[in-house]
Parts: structure tokens; C-alpha cells; sequence
């Protein structure tokens, strides 16, 4: 077996599959792209279920990659098993209905056996199949010739995860030797089996039925292969480590982290799990943030969080009480910087945004922890183990605890928390969530009628937007046919067509195609599995036959107004990293004709003064008319030009490069206009927050714009007349009209002071006595809580002893003040007891502090019940 970095070998596992004609495909965002059923890409598979169930057809049906992923549901398990992570990169080789099992499993042999390759003792490697897979069985014993006694028949052997494509799988294992378990009675000793000597280190999945619906099994039209190698895994292997952490991948991580700390790893089973913690979850959050996800309370920002924070609990066993994360994120990029250069790019980025992070929860840090101390200490004296749900939200709603960093602080105290309290207050969140989810199928069924679509379609609609074309194809219900009539809905596909396709943000074209004997509206243009423009069209006179000749004619006014606003997105994208930072990327768009949608990632809200230099340079750029170039260039070629990306698009060898001058340079398919001056005027409408590190920009161009400032002005004018003054001096009128209001509060303000002087005065006479406790629990007459409150004061000045109650009816509420003295708040009175307990009567509730507190009620009706609670609370203290 020969030695070999782990970048060496995620190169030659590319290079391996490179030459049995695999198309290397690129490792993928972390972030998914056009997939709400994830919140990470979390396997090999994940960025191709596209043509796993046949809505793209690859241009090779032969795939590798090595994909980064990230998976988070058995978090807990990070840093006390050796193989545990919640950032990996997934090796894999896949065919979509290319080759199938015999290759599949020749070529995973020969990788890992041959001299040229990996170079594994094949004495060292056994299979697991399913039981059913006969075809799989025979091919490693006869074909491959692994011995009988290595082909071991597990029924978990078969790969689902629900409706879409299904199938049995086999994996392979690696036998590490003796020191890893010799005893024999074992009965999990075997490959397969829950122990530490056979290890795992490829699975290959045989995709050959769809899981329907009905929770069938039918063939698949097309079968395919999907592996998946974990580079961690077979790295620790290959290097002969005990667990994945003495890897190359993780080691240099874990030696900064010895000299941060001044401990040594290897010596300390408890302090090794904090070393293995924080070089796991470094990976991932530096990762994760390089790819535009940022910390929050929701989604992936709370993952990172929680990421990161569960690292900061860890670093405390290595005696690291400072911000510290951000120091090693030099070591991930120089780790990785071979295959993901975009880390080490991203750097000073990556380190800004975890600074913050951890700053910020040091500073809360300590607060949080008194907290959970003081209320296990006051569980403990109540004889409960539970550590109570209000306070698990209130630690992570007030200082940034996640539940789950919670949980494992109190289960070093042999506490358990109360889960449903805890889910109780975060309903509402959990239903805001997921009514904002998206209801979608994690992979489709297959549909063969557009795959066997093959017809050449070229798009034209770049410079023509009517043409005379013949009609090729019409599919009408999921069926090809040879006429559509009035009333029908089909799919067209045209030899030439000027109608754009939905794209890179950009909607459809919508127009007419015209043949002799009818008319169709296009309602709506989509990209076919196989390239081809779809044009989805409602048949509104006579009939279309295929074979027909057409003439196609896009709705001019529209694509004009959509082209102005496609090329203020890109003068927007570059505007916007000019202005907040080169960290701003571009995380979704809506190219319309009558406004334009752009999100972009950034971790802090856009201030009116940023909003207008935004605003000023792009409308700079128009004034300044200047052409729009387009060409078409090698990939390389774009690079060296500066070009962005967008998202994390998929881009052949050569590409189109939208060029402003200098000044803008992205890669994009979509429609522009020649020259800046053609938009006119560019206004941002609004910029709104609309998640974890995401913000949007709404714009608009040219005549929406006219109109947006129309309307403005047309307010303005509005309002002028409402406060009969002229236009220019609607802002004097305002300060007028301000000034005038504050003097009349003041005045109210004063009159009701007087009066509740007159109201506290006169009924100073109803204070009784309870024992030695003086109350006054009465009903008054005042304007709001604040005048309450001032009254209640005022009582405590004149009253040198006791407890006051005051209540006021305000409509259908109740609202509640009370106060105690100081000498009785010595002895135990708590106003904000006096004030649960008569809120509970009227409905409500509330607290304060000791000597003050405040509440509200939704039963006038019960005000004297809810007064006369007092003197029941003075009776109960003082006797207890």
C-alpha cells in the first residue's frame, strides 16, 4: 500500500475515473442550490439528483466527483468516536443509465487493489451484499474472485429514501488487523458488524426501481450507479491512523490548536475530545461561511452557531476562555488549498465573520452559564433532575445558548431538560418555519416522454425576436402527439425559437407562434432534459399540427423592460461589493419586466447612506453609456478577465461573458442591452432582511422607475395639501406640527399629574391594616400605565410603610401597578408576587422587581377579586 496525502488521493480517485471516461464534475456549494428539501448538501449525490430523476440529461452520463458535505443529525457524536464529522468530502463515481453493477464493481476493485492505484492487500478487503442481489454476489466471486467466506449477505443492504430511485447496494471493508479485535466470540466481529477491525470505506448503490408512491417497486426505464467514498475514511486507512483526526486533513489544525492552548494532544481522553471537536467544527463553519451561510438563530446560521459555540464549551477543557476559532481557519485553507483554493481566497472573510461570532458569545458567555448554575442549584433544592424548558428558551433566546449546548451542560450535571417546555415556546417559530418550507419531492420519478425528446432546438432570441421556424415536437399530457386543438395546453418544441427559457433569474418570454391553421399563446418557456427550449402554450384558435411551419414573435415591450433590468442586476452585484465588501455574493434573483429582485449574502443590515452610493453608482454607469460587450470565451480565459461566477452554476469549456467595461464581468446566458444609456435610471424601491446572512434589493428601471418616482412625488403632493403648505416645505410644517404635539403632551402630561395628586390624596384614608402590614389596594381613575406607575411612586413617598395595589380599567383591559416599601421588601414582600397573583384573577400576568411591578388583565370585571388578592398574599407571608 503506498503512502499518500489525502490530497493525493482525492486526485487520483478523480484521475482513476477520468480514464474510464468519466466527466469530472466540480465540488458544489455547500448551500443548495434550487433544493429547499436540504439544508446542506450532504452527499455526493446530492448536486445531481437532477439527473438521477431525468429533469437534465448530462451531457456525459459518466460522473466523478469529490464532493465537500455537510451533516449535522448525529452532532453529538463529534469528538468521542474516531470517525464522527459534521463537514466530509464524499468521493464518488456514478452512471446515469450508462454502465451498471459489473463495472461498478471491477473498477472499485481495481482502484483500490492495483499496484498503479491504491495498492490494498486484497486478503484485507471483504463485501457485504444484499441477500436478494444474486447478480452483485456472483459478480464478486466469480468475475472479481473474493472468496466466498468474504461475501457477507446483510438484508440493510438496500438503499431508499422514499418515492424516487431505489435499489440494493454493496460496501466494501477494509480489515485493520488483530489490534483492533481478535476475539472471536464476538459475535459483531465481521465485516459489517459494530466494531472497530472492519472498516468501511466505499458503498455502492445499485439504483434499479422507483419507489413509487404507493410504496411499490417498478424497474427504473434507465439504471443507474451512485458511490460514495469517504475521503476522511479511506485516508485514515491508507495512513494507518487509529482515527480520522491524525489524518493530514485534521492534524496541522489540532497542532495550532496545542500551541493556542499549551496542551498536548494524546495525553488527556477528555481534552483529545475538545481537540477533535473544535478541528471538526472548524472545517465546517469555515466552509460553511466561505460558501455564503452566516450565523443566526434559524436555518444554517443556527447550525453554524451551534457549531460554533458547542466548540467554544469544548475549548474550555483545553483552558481556552478568549475568541481562538478564528486563528485556525489559516490552517483549513492551507489544508484544503490544493483542490478548494476558494477558502484561502476567502480567508480574512471567513476569520471576520467567526471573530464576531465568537466575541459575541463571550461576552454572554459567562451570564449565561451563572444562570444555568443558579436554576440547577434551585432544581436540585427541589429534588428535581429536569432543568426547566422557559429556561432552556430563555438562555438561547436571551444569550445565544443553542438547546442542544444547553443539554450538554446540564448533562454533565445528571440533568435532563424539559424537552416539551422547551418546543412549547418555540411554536411559533417552528410553524413560521415551516409554512415557509417549500413541499417537494426529495427526487423525482422518472419521466421518459422529455428524455427522448432529441430534436436540436437553436435559441435565437438574442437578436431576433420574430422568426419564421418549423414546429418539431408537441407533448400534450405527458404523451407526444400531432395536433393540438382550441382549449388545449401543450409543449411545443421549435427548430429555431426567440423565446428565452427561465434562467439564471431572468423569467420566460412570453408572445405568439402563428401556423396557417392556428394560434397558441406562450404562457411560459423551461429548459427540456436535454437542452431544448420547452415553450408551455395555451391553443387559443384552430389547431397546430407538427411538421407545421410557425412563425414565432416574443412580446417586444417586455423583453425590453427585462433586458434593462438584467443588466442593472450585474451593475447592482458589482455596485454592491464596492460599497459593503468583496464578501457579497449573489444568492438569488428575479429578472422581471416590471422590477428586478436581488439577494445577496451580508451579515448586517444596509444603512440609507450605503443605499444611496449604491443607488449613485450604478446610476453612474448609465449616464455614463457604456457598451455592453458579450463574448464567448474559453473558462480559463474568463478567469484570468476577472468574470464571476453566478450561484454555483454549472459551466461548459467555453462560456459567455457579459462584460461593463471593466467595471462589470459575469458569466450568464441571459438578454442585455447594448449600451448602459437603455436603461435610463435605476431606483432601489426597497432592502428588507430575508434570513440567516441574506438581504434583498428591490429596483426598478427606465419607465418603472418614472413611475416609482410619479408616485413619490404625487404623496408628496398629498401631503403638502393635508397640511396646507407647499410642497418644499412639508419637512418645516412636520418639525412645526412635532413641536406643537410635544408642548400639548407636556401640558397633558402635567394636568394628569395634578389630578392624580388629587386621586392619591384622597384615598390615602383607605389604607388598612393587616397585622402590622399596611395596604392600600384601590381602583383609580388615571390616563395610562405610565401615569400607574408615577402614582404609585408618589404613594410610596407618603406612605412610610406598606404595600400599594392599583388597578384602572382601560376599555376591555386591566392594568395593574403595585410597590412596597423598603423595609418590607427586608422582610420578604415581593411586589412582583403582589402583582402574578392579582394579574392571575383578571387574566393576565406580569412581574417586576421587588420593590415595583407592573401587569396586565383582560377581566375588568374581576378587578375587586384580582385587589383583594393582596391582603391573601400578606396573610401567606406572614405565616409562612
Amino acid at each position: 500500500m503506498k503512502q499518500l496525502q489525502s490530497h493525493e488521493v482525492r486526485q487520483m480517485f478523480l484521475d482513476f475515473f477520468k480514464e474510464k471516461n468519466h466527466g469530472v464534475e466540480p465540488s458544489r456549494s455547500l448551500v443548495p442550490q434550487d433544493d429547499p428539501t436540504l439544508l446542506w448538501i450532504n452527499s455526493g449525490v446530492a448536486t445531481l439528483k437532477k439527473y438521477f430523476d431525468g429533469r437534465i440529461v448530462p451531457d456525459n452520463p459518466r460522473i466523478v466527483n469529490a464532493q465537500k458535505s455537510i451533516r449535522t443529525n448525529d452532532i453529538e457524536n463529534v469528538g468521542f468516536t474516531a470517525r464522527h464529522h459534521t463537514f466530509f468530502e464524499m468521493l464518488g463515481n456514478f452512471s446515469i443509465g450508462d454502465y451498471f453493477k459489473e463495472e461498478a464493481i471491477e473498477w472499485a476493485w481495481e482502484f483500490l487493489t492495483s499496484d498503479q492505484w491504491i495498492g490494498f492487500d486484497e486478503d484485507k478487503l471483504s463485501v457485504t451484499v444484499h441477500p436478494e442481489d444474486e447478480e452483485a454476489y456472483d459478480i464478486w466471486l466469480n468475475k472479481v474472485g473474493v472468496p466466498a467466506e468474504r461475501i457477507i449477505r446483510i438484508e440493510e443492504n438496500f438503499w431508499d429514501i422514499g418515492e424516487g430511485p431505489s435499489g440494493p447496494n454493496t460496501e466494501i471493508f477494509y480489515d485493520r488487523g488483530d489490534s483492533y479485535g481478535n476475539d472471536l466470540n464476538d459475535p459483531e466481529l465481521y465485516p459489517g458488524g459494530e466494531n472497530e477491525r472492519y472498516l468501511e470505506i466505499w458503498n455502492l448503490v445499485f439504483s434499479q426501481f422507483n419507489h413509487n408512491p404507493d410504496d411499490t417497486y417498478t424497474p427504473l426505464p434507465k439504471k443507474n450507479i451512485d458511490t460514495g467514498m469517504g475521503l476522511e475514511r479511506i485516508v485514515s486507512v491508507i495512513q494507518d491512523t487509529k482515527t480520522n483526526f491524525e489524518t493530514d486533513l485534521f492534524k496541522p489544525i489540532i497542532e495550532r490548536t496545542e500551541k493556542i492552548s499549551k496542551v498536548t494532544y494524546g495525553q488527556s481522553t477528555r481534552q483529545d475530545t475538545a481537540f477533535k471537536v473544535i478541528a471538526d467544527h472548524v472545517r465546517t463553519v469555515s466552509f460553511a461561511i466561505g460558501d455564503g451561510a452566516l450565523p443566526s438563530n434559524e436555518g444554517r446560521g443556527y447550525v453554524l452557531r451551534r457549531l460554533l459555540r458547542r466548540a467554544i464549551r469544548f475549548a474550555k477543557d483545553l483552558n481556552i476562555n478568549e475568541p481562538f476559532m478564528y486563528q485556525l481557519v489559516d490552517e483549513v485553507a492551507d489544508i484544503m488549498f490544493e483542490f478548494y483554493p476558494e477558502v484561502h481566497e476567502k480567508k480574512d472573510f471567513i476569520k471576520e465573520v467567526m471573530k464576531k461570532e465568537e466575541q459575541r458569545f463571550h461576552e454572554t458567555l459567562q451570564e449565561g452559564l451563572a444562570i444555568l448554575e443558579k436554576v440547577m442549584k434551585t432544581e436540585k433544592e427541589k429534588g428535581s433532575n429536569v432543568f426547566p424548558g422557559e429556561e432552556v428558551f430563555t438562555l438561547y433566546d436571551t444569550y445565544g445558548f443553542p438547546k442542544e449546548l444547553t443539554e450538554e451542560y446540564v448533562q454533565a450535571e445528571g440533568f435532563s431538560i424539559d424537552e416539551p417546555g422547551f418546543e412549547k415556546e418555540m411554536k411559533k417559530q417552528r410553524d413560521r418555519a415551516r409554512e415557509a418550507r417549500q413541499k417537494v419531492d426529495s427526487m423525482q420519478v422518472q419521466d421518459q416522454v422529455l428524455q427522448q425528446i432529441h430534436t436540436t432546438s437553436e435559441f435565437v432570441g438574442y437578436d431576433q425576436l420574430a422568426i419564421d421556424t418549423n414546429l418539431d415536437v408537441i407533448v400534450k399530457d405527458s404523451d407526444l402527439v400531432d395536433e393540438v386543438k382550441s382549449g388545449d395546453v401543450a409543449t411545443l418544441v421549435l427548430a429555431q425559437t426567440p423565446f428565452y427559457a427561465e434562467s439564471g433569474g431572468q423569467i420566460a418570454d412570453k408572445g405568439i407562434i402563428t401556423t396557417e391553421t392556428g394560434k397558441a399563446s406562450v404562457m411560459d418557456v423551461q429548459k427540456g432534459p436535454n437542452g431544448q427550449n420547452l415553450h408551455q402554450v395555451d391553443v387559443i384558435e384552430g389547431s397546430l399540427q407538427a411538421t407545421q411551419s410557425v412563425s414565432a414573435e416574443v412580446t417586444r415591450y417586455e423583453r425590453q423592460q427585462v433586458i434593462k433590468n438584467h443588466t442593472a442586476t450585474h451593475l447592482l452585484h458589482q455596485a454592491l461589493k464596492d460599497v459593503l465588501g468583496e464578501h457579497v455574493n449573489q444568492a438569488g434573483s428575479l429578472v422581471a419586466s416590471d422590477r428586478l429582485r436581488f439577494d445577496f449574502t451580508h451579515f448586517n443590515s444596509v444603512s440609507e447612506e450605503e443605499l444611496q452610493q449604491i443607488e449613485t453608482i450604478v446610476n453612474e454607469k448609465v449616464w455614463a453609456s457604456i457598451p455592453v460587450s458579450i463574448k464567448h470565451k474559453s473558462l480559463d480565459e474568463a478567469k484570468q478577465m476577472g468574470a464571476m461566477a453566478l450561484f454555483d452554476a454549472k459551466y461548459g469549456e467555453e462560456v459567455r461573458v457579459v462584460a461593463v467595461d471593466d467595471y462589470s464581468i459575469e458569466l450568464c446566458g441571459g438578454c442585455h442591452v447594448d449600451n448602459t444609456a437603455e436603461i435610463g435610471l435605476f431606483k432601489i424601491t426597497q432592502e428588507t432582511g430575508i434570513g440567516a446572512g441574506t438581504r434583498r434589493i428591490e429596483a426598478c428601471t427606465g419607465p418603472g422607475a418614472y413611475e416609482y418616482y410619479q408616485g413619490r412625488e404625487q404623496l408628496l403632493t398629498e401631503a403638502a395639501n393635508k397640511l396646507k403648505t407647499k410642497t418644499e416645505q412639508v419637512p418645516q410644517r412636520i418639525d412645526t406640527l412635532f413641536q406643537e404635539m410635544k408642548d400639548l403632551q407636556k401640558e397633558n402630561e402635567s394636568l394628569s399629574a395634578k389630578l392624580a395628586n388629587v386621586e392619591s390624596a384622597n384615598i390615602l384614608d383607605e389604607i388598612e391594616t393587616i397585622d402590622d402590614v399596611n395596604l392600600l389596594a384601590q381602583k383609580v381613575d388615571v390616563s395610562d400605565m405610565n401615569a400607574l406607575r408615577n402614582m404609585v411612586d408618589e404613594l410610596k413617598q407618603k406612605v412610610d410603610s406598606g404595600i400599594i395595589l392599583l388597578a384602572m380599567e382601560n376599555g376591555d383591559k386591566v392594568q395593574l401597578a403595585s410597590g412596597v416599601s423598603k423595609d418590607l421588601v427586608d422582610r420578604g414582600f415581593h411586589a412582583g408576587h403582589v402583582i402574578k397573583e392579582a394579574a392571575t384573577r383578571c387574566g393576565g400576568g406580569g412581574g417586576g422587581r421587588p420593590d415595583m411591578a407592573q401587569a396586565g388583565g383582560k377581566q375588568p370585571e374581576k378587578i375587586g377579586e384580582a385587589l383583594a388578592s393582596a391582603k391573601d398574599y400578606i396573610k401567606t407571608v406572614l405565616t409562612s
